[in-house]
């Protein structure tokens, strides 16, 4: 259970210097780090819902209650949202991999539904005002509607890129005018930063499950001469979704 209200679903857990991470899947290969003092406690999921059979859905007589929850003693209760979930389900719509929607999260906002930048970028995957307007993101605060509307953002942009996630990734931070006006990833110290510390995450990953998205020798860097763009075989693999491109420079 972590302090902004979400919960993550995970079959274990080690600590990592200041962040803790959490395994989503029994084999280890899949995982997401959240920083430690970000988290309020840890309780047992609760089992998966199961259907009942017809006949028992509905009494004869009286109606059906939903049984309480109990809530651990010292915690109040609040409204739980599985990021898990949200992210997967988001990913799944816009075919993009989920462990690069959680890079893209962890660099934008590190979890924090309620962060704002200074210059006025707002929730889990930083969307501008203007943008959020465009993506029909009518409240970026609510976790499923802003990580909706940040993914369908970045497909936009993997797609106007043909796919290179460098490019696509510097135009979510910078805005795609600066991409196209510098014709590649701007000379800007944040934005390089920002697009090595993603590739970096989301290729640990990636090795982690023993398949990296590209070669060894393609993984994209950041170095003293700029952004190294290099498209990635996972971005490629699901290029045929269209869907309509936002003007709106993000320009965070």
């Amino acid at each position: 259970m972590l302090k902004n209200g979400f919960s993550i679903k995970h079959e274990r857990r080690e600590i990592v210097g200041d962040l803790t991470r959490l395994y989503v899947n029994a084999e280890g290969s899949s995982f997401i780090d959240v920083p430690t003092a970000e988290i309020e406690h840890f309780e047992a999921a609760p089992p998966e819902p199961v259907d009942p059979p017809a006949a028992a859905r509905v009494p004869r007589t009286g109606a059906l209650r939903p049984a309480s929850s109990p809530t651990p003693a010292g915690f109040p209760q609040r409204p739980v949202t599985d990021l898990s979930q949200v992210v997967n389900e988001a990913s799944g719509r816009y075919r993009l991999d989920p462990d690069l929607v959680n890079s893209v999260i962890k660099a934008e906002s590190d979890f924090k539904v309620r962060a704002v930048s200074p210059k006025g970028a707002q929730g889990l995957m930083q969307l501008m005002p203007g943008t959020a307007a465009h993506l029909g993101v009518p409240n970026a605060f609510d976790p499923q509607a802003n990580v909706e509307g940040g993914t369908r953002y970045l497909r936009e942009l993997l797609e106007r890129y043909n796919f290179d996630m460098v490019k696509a990734l510097a135009a979510y931070n910078a805005g795609p005018q600066a991409v196209e006006h510098f014709q590649g990833v701007p000379p800007y110290y944040e934005t390089k930063a920002y697009v090595a510390r993603i590739v970096k995450d989301f290729n640990k990953k990636k090795i982690a499950q023993g398949k990296a998205s590209v070669p060894k020798s393609n993984v994209a860097k950041s170095n003293s001469n700029g952004a190294k763009s290099n498209p990635t075989a996972t971005a490629r693999k699901n290029s045929k979704y269209t869907g309509t491109t936002v003007a709106s420079a993000q320009g965070k």
